[in-house]
């Protein structure tokens, strides 16, 4: 890679995330870094951005060699908006990595996903985007299988990287406890959630309620509706321990559907 290479980091899960820092490490080899975070932490935000007279805070908290940090008080998609409108020069931006997410973003939880809403407007800028996760939730998950794999992956889409325009790659990895197969190249799972909103109460009642209110918190249970013989769904693939990679489009045209359509629709007229 060319020694003004521009790389912009950010994730959801904020600047002070374990995941971030240890992506920043990984990273420094191959180009010049540029990290623009959420202030807070911001899962589920999807492609979310802050628009309307909401301010938007932005601070610059540290440069250090091949490094610059700072934070946007924003979604991740705004992240990645408000650096290639304020920071980079003629959208000088060669790629965006976001992550390492603490937690899956396989199967439709990269449909909610603020790593993947960012690597997602990147891909929609034209810069080739990736999103890393570790199916490991704890802050303070340990991160040396992608310490160890994550590299060689990089080297090889970087050096693959189609002409097309449009994609990023939504990288998922086993948790520490799941010995690495290989790697496999996959396709969104399919499933949903259940049973998603529990009554939250504390002794004495509900917490920070006002009159009236009932309190919730989001959990839920994950229904599989991807077939147990279909191995190739990236959920599928991280439970058998491989490394899945599955390349995806902002384009959510169900192309199968617009050909059957507009055979209906053109015979109606």
């Amino acid at each position: 890679m060319p020694s003004d290479f521009n790389i912009l980091i950010t994730n959801d899960d904020s600047y002070n995330a374990k995941g971030l820092r240890e992506l920043v490490e990984m990273m420094r080899p191959y180009g010049t870094i540029t990290v623009v975070a959420p202030k807070n932490h911001q899962s589920g935000m999807s492609t979310a951005v802050t628009i309307g007279s909401k301010l938007i805070a932005y601070k610059k908290i540290r440069k250090e060699k091949g490094v610059t940090w700072t934070y946007l008080d924003a979604s991740p998609a705004s992240c990645v908006k408000f650096a290639l409108d304020k920071i980079f020069p003629d959208r000088k931006c060669d790629l965006v990595l976001c992550g390492i997410n603490h937690g899956s973003n396989a199967s439709v939880a990269t449909n909610y996903s603020g790593t993947m809403g960012a690597a997602e407007e990147a891909a929609i800028n034209g810069i080739p985007a990736i999103g890393v996760s570790l199916c490991e939730y704890d802050d303070d998950a340990n991160f040396s299988k992608v310490r160890r794999y994550f590299p060689a992956i990089f080297e090889k889409l970087m050096k693959n990287l189609p002409e097309r325009k449009g994609i990023s790659y939504n990288i998922n990895f086993p948790p520490t406890d799941v010995p690495v197969c290989g790697i496999r190249v996959c396709n969104e799972g399919y499933g949903y959630w259940v049973e998603e909103f529990e009554p939250w109460m504390v002794p004495g009642g509900t917490a920070q309620a006002e009159e009236g209110e009932s309190m919730f918190v989001m959990r839920g249970r994950f229904v599989d509706g991807t077939p147990k013989d279909d191995r190739t769904a990236d959920h599928h693939a991280v439970d058998d321990g491989f490394i899945s990679i599955t390349p995806q489009t902002f384009d959510r045209t169900d192309h199968e559907e617009v050909k059957r359509l507009s055979g209906i629709m053109d015979s109606d007229f």
